[in-house]
């Protein structure tokens, strides 16, 4: 299941220097691992700042290429010639309608939810993720997935060339299971939930010696989300926000893009400023936001029961860091209800046209709580991250949206049907100003 790899792939411009554990500080080479052998805590790549610091500037990383691929020397891989499939480097919207919605000013979208090639955020890992497999010599790469991350690895693998095996819940949405397998990977559907999922894929990838990019490949993987955090400085007019909010799965792509706006201050390409960081979770599947609501600093795992089964992880990886991170930057954890998610889904789609899965409702719900609760200065520079497509989880919004008026071919009836759609749009409103 393993090959060499030449030295024609490989670059001395790699500017990481191996793993280290997050809790005990305990240092490892680059290897296919992810937990600390003496501690079990979670392994995280180590850059050499000192040397990133004097081969990046804005203006290289501005010519560079359209892809997360620019911020190539702020990746975890060794090869000039990475699989970019052109992922990255999405919009960044000025919300105006919907900012005006809910009573701020400055409000942005991240909108990953049409990233290349699968629709979702989880594209930026994915290919960060089977960059570093194939140089590790993985020919067969897998994942354990909520959907959009078996999506992700089954289309970018098939583009690389590598075998895929994935691993995903029995009830997932049926787009995201379409999504899939139009990429004719090996899909295992297992009769439990993610973190069920998760377990078998730790014991699979001990006995297979396959790449697992959310397991054995994962402190590689997890570098991806980073660049969610430089593209919005570069978009920004090389400046920090004053405010993210994200949604919370497993915690890592928050504290991933916290790392990002770290690394750009740290090696001078952006002026440093507090940013304070929001997350947001489903109560159906909320151990992170409980944990910041009760002030722990311990995970307690639930059983997934929501509608958002892209963020249904129980037992979050880096729940722990996520808390820590939204209390030391003064920001806030909130949950909200499958309504609550239904509803932000359309608002979203109203006010600004995006049409998102739930965890991007997940995370409109959250900063209209955010707002309503005092949490959110009016005058901040907000950015809401969206992290996937709501073609995705169509499932979410049947029977809550309006139905098409079904007319005859003739103008009569096409005046009697118009005047019924503006008599229900004048009962909404005054719905709404009640």
């Amino acid at each position: 299941m393993t090959q060499a790899i030449t030295p024609t792939q490989r670059t001395t411009a790699a500017t990481f220097t191996g793993l280290k554990c997050k809790e005990c500080g305990a240092e490892y080479e680059a290897k296919a691992m992810h937990v600390c052998e003496l501690c079990f805590g979670p392994l995280e790549v180590v850059y050499d700042y000192s040397a990133l610091s004097r081969v990046v500037t804005r203006e290289k990383i501005q010519n560079g290429p359209k892809s997360i691929w620019r911020y190539r020397p702020f990746l975890p891989v060794e090869t000039d010639t990475p699989i970019d499939v052109g992922t990255g480097m999405t919009p960044l919207l000025k919300a105006n309608r919907l900012a005006r919605r809910l009573g701020i000013k400055n409000l942005y979208i991240k909108n990953d939810a049409v990233n290349m090639p699968t629709l979702s955020f989880k594209d930026r890992v994915v290919s960060v993720a089977l960059t570093r497999a194939r140089e590790l010599g993985f020919t067969t790469v897998s994942c354990a997935s909520t959907g959009n991350l078996a999506n992700s690895t089954a289309a970018i693998a098939a583009h690389a060339g590598l075998d895929c095996c994935v691993f995903i819940p029995a009830d997932l949405e049926a787009g995201k299971v379409l999504g899939t397998l139009i990429y004719a990977p090996t899909v295992m559907a297992v009769q439990g939930n993610y973190d069920q999922v998760n377990r078998l894929c730790s014991e699979v990838a001990n006995t297979h010696g396959w790449g697992f990019v959310n397991i054995n490949l994962r402190p590689y993987y997890s570098e991806g989300s980073k660049t969610l955090g430089y593209e919005v400085i570069e978009q920004l007019g090389w400046q920090l926000p004053d405010h993210i909010v994200a949604p919370l799965a497993s915690g890592s792509l928050f504290t991933k893009i916290y790392k990002g706006f770290q690394e750009f201050v740290k090696v001078g390409l952006v002026e440093g400023k507090d940013v304070r960081f929001s997350g947001a979770q489903a109560e159906g599947c909320s151990p992170i936001a409980q944990a910041y609501r009760e002030d722990r600093d311990f995970i307690t795992p639930v059983k997934p029961n929501t509608i958002a089964k892209s963020i249904a992880i129980g037992n979050p990886a880096d729940g722990v860091y996520a808390v820590e991170i939204a209390r030391k930057t003064n920001g806030a954890i909130e949950s909200v209800t499958d309504a609550e998610i239904v509803d932000g889904i359309k608002l979203l789609a109203e006010t600004e046209g995006i049409f998102t899965e739930t965890a991007g409702g997940t995370t409109i719900a959250t900063l209209k709580k955010l707002v309503e609760a005092g949490k959110i200065d009016p005058d901040e520079t907000t950015v809401a991250y969206i992290t996937g497509n709501g073609l995705k989880t169509q499932e979410a919004v049947q029977g809550y949206i309006g139905e098409p008026l079904t007319i005859e071919p003739r103008l009569d009836s096409f005046e009697r049907a118009l005047e019924r759609a503006q008599t229900l749009d004048r009962l909404e409103w005054q719905q709404v100003l009640v």
